[in-house]
């Protein structure tokens, strides 16, 4: 909300007052993303962040990013 213009997408509890309205498709993406980067910190080195240049970094994001989209499609 706020200055960015951008709109929550958590459900909220059903004892609330005032309820805003949710678009369950962005709901579901963005539960999709954040489930993506649990995944992918669960690799001690990009939870850790050993590496010391952001392109390094980025790299090895690639690894664990190919592994998970591979056992996504097995």
């Amino acid at each position: 909300m706020g200055a960015r213009g951008i709109l929550p997408q958590i459900q909220m509890r059903k004892t609330r007052k005032m309820r805003a309205g949710v678009d369950h498709t962005l709901y579901r993406l963005r539960n999709m993303v954040e489930r993506c980067f649990s995944k992918l910190e669960n690799v001690r080195r990009v939870a850790t962040r050993y590496d010391k240049t952001a392109e390094s970094f980025l790299v090895f994001i690639d690894i664990p990013s190919i592994r998970l989209w591979l056992r996504h499609l097995t």
